[in-house]
């Protein structure tokens, strides 16, 4: 046989030769190298598997226990030959990288929205959260955070992958030690579990984190779906559907209906330490300027259907009477035909039905379930000033062009006009001041105050000054509300004034709760009078003993109280 017929062993490839010859040259850098390698991925494969799913709970002690997943893989690794065990390795890492993505979504939910992520039906809150985004930090900003966020998704799943994978190699070519360990931490799951022990904390030492949050998960998807359909059935049902419009709310004739959103009006600026006192002292304040016109108001309390943001489903459920607590009951009610509080008037026949929402920047098909004869959007209200981050305009603004194009018009009817103001919306810097009455024009006097106001970056990360700024922009939108109402309201004006929810748990604090105020303000002592049973605080500020409705419950309330008979 030649030369040229002997068989050669095949060449490893460069990086093995490479990384071969530089482990033999220095053994011990190699052997640390490889050691820390392998702590990297048991500490990566171990956090992932206990990521708690609330801010709140990340603490050393969630990370120090024994996660029961963790010993039934590692077993499982242990019997599998090499090319199954890789392709299982594979599948359980990128299983796991998913699940720790979605652990840290639901942990920015909770802080936001005050509820988990659901898998079925959030996705389509990231548009809202990129616009959002580039509203805050420009356009740059937001791509850049979004390629960051991407960047980090890919990073998690490669990281938890690769990690399982090498703990797997790591256990098949020492299978003793692999085996006694396992075993050895399986009878340490079991004793702990059955005796219960935990942390001083009530966290315990025996996890089944990954299997609770696994069969949570399916659990939602289920209750979802089931939802979807339950949902369809009790939005069918409404106990004012065949009211015939004679006979739909004859105690509010002849009145100016207002019906206003202040957007993150919750609770805690009415109660929490750091905001309350400059709040408390503004509703004070735009009470006695209500007196001193002739004007009354009687306030309670609303548990919103939503937390921290998402107001829409504020804004439905309170005008329709329903529950709309996420995305898909919110697509089936829009899509039917109830009936809302403004279509209510509507169908009367004896109102005009107009809505001044400078949040709304593109096509909102929902006018039409609503009732809204008439809309005027962020395009329509001829601002031409600066933006206030997420906010199109000033409320400030926004009252003043509905007086100039709609409330000082002559008009055949009275009207039912729906304002949502958006000063308060996240993140209150820079925040709008009130500016003369007679000076607001177009809006450019605005430029000079956007441009001398704080940045969102100067508070966003910080809860104390979110919390400071928070409540300097409730009270701004609360006067610029109450100065409209007192210069250009008068005897047949009926104001209906609410927050649509709390603002993001950062500001609002860890679990509070999700009740809104809710104020109605009249001249006429007739219309406040009817509510008399409510039971509701005199003047803008509900007390802490105020009854707390569920915001879905205002409807039927409100139309009964003012002579609208039931008829199913």
């Amino acid at each position: 046989m030649s030369d040229a017929d002997t068989p050669t062993a095949p060449r490893p490839r460069r990086w093995r030769r490479v990384w071969g010859g530089w482990r033999e040259k220095y053994p011990v850098a190699a052997r640390v190298l490889a050691w820390a390698t392998t702590a990297v991925a048991l500490a990566v494969v171990v956090v992932a598997l206990l990521m708690p799913t609330q801010a709140d709970k990340v603490r050393l002690a969630a990370f120090v226990r024994l996660p029961v997943e963790a010993i039934f893989g590692a077993a499982l690794l242990i019997v599998l030959p090499r090319k199954p065990r890789i392709a299982v390795a594979a599948f359980a890492g990128l299983g796991l990288g998913a699940l720790t993505v979605v652990n840290f979504l639901d942990i920015g939910f909770n802080e936001y929205l005050g509820r988990g992520f659901n898998v079925v039906l959030d996705w389509s809150l990231f548009s809202d959260a990129q616009g959002y985004l580039q509203d805050t930090f420009g356009k740059g900003g937001a791509l850049g955070i979004a390629a960051l966020a991407v960047t980090l998704v890919i990073a998690v799943l490669a990281l938890t992958t690769l990690s399982v994978i090498r703990l797997g190699n790591l256990a098949a070519r020492h299978t003793e030690t692999a085996t006694r360990t396992t075993l050895v931490l399986a009878i340490a799951w079991v004793t702990c579990a059955a005796l219960g022990v935990q942390y001083a904390a009530g966290i315990p030492i025996a996890s089944e984190h990954t299997m609770q949050a696994l069969q949570f998960k399916a659990e939602q998807v289920q209750r979802t779906l089931q939802d979807e359909a339950e949902f369809a059935k009790i939005a069918k049902k409404d106990n004012f559907a065949n009211t015939p419009p004679d006979q739909l709310l004859t105690g509010l004739r002849g009145k100016d209906m207002m019906i206003t959103f202040i957007e993150s009006y919750g609770r805690s600026a009415i109660e929490d330490p750091v905001m309350a006192p400059g709040v408390d002292a503004t509703l004070t304040a735009e009470n006695k300027k209500l007196t001193d016109a002739g004007f009354a108001a009687k306030s309670g309390w609303l548990t919103s259907a939503t937390y921290g943001g998402s107001s829409w489903l504020g804004h439905s459920t309170f005008m329709s009477g329903l529950w709309i607590s996420n995305q898909q009951r919110y697509r089936t009610v829009t899509a039917g035909e109830r009936l809302t509080l403004p279509g209510a008037f509507k169908k009367t026949g004896a109102w005009d039905t107009v809505g001044v929402m400078p949040g709304v920047q593109k096509a909102w098909p929902e006018q039409n379930f609503y009732g809204i004869d008439k809309l005027y959007d962020s395009h329509k209200l001829g601002y031409k000033g600066p933006k206030f981050s997420w906010s199109t305009m000033p409320d400030q603004y926004a009252l003043t062009a509905f007086e100039r194009l709609v409330h000082s018009k002559k008009h055949d009817k009275p009207l039912m006009s729906t304002i949502i103001l958006t000063s308060s919306h996240q993140p209150w810097a820079p925040i709008p001041e009130l500016v003369p009455q007679d000076q607001v024009g177009d809006g450019s006097i605005y430029n000079a105050i956007e441009k001398a106001g704080k940045k969102p970056a100067d508070i966003i990360t910080d809860s104390t000054k979110s919390k400071q700024e928070y409540g300097k922009s409730i009270q701004y939108s609360v006067s610029s509300l109450i100065n409209y109402l007192v210069k250009y309201g008068n005897k047949n004006t009926v104001l209906i004034f609410l927050g649509d929810h709390q603002p993001i748990a950062r500001v609002s604090g860890n679990h509070a709760s999700r009740d809104v105020p809710v104020s109605i303000v009249a001249k006429d002592p007739k219309v406040l009078d009817k509510i008399a049973a409510w039971n509701w605080a005199d003047g803008l500020q509900p007390k802490q003993d105020t009854p707390v409705w569920k915001m879905n419950a205002f409807r039927d309330r409100f139309l009964t109280a003012y002579g609208s008979t039931p008829a199913p």
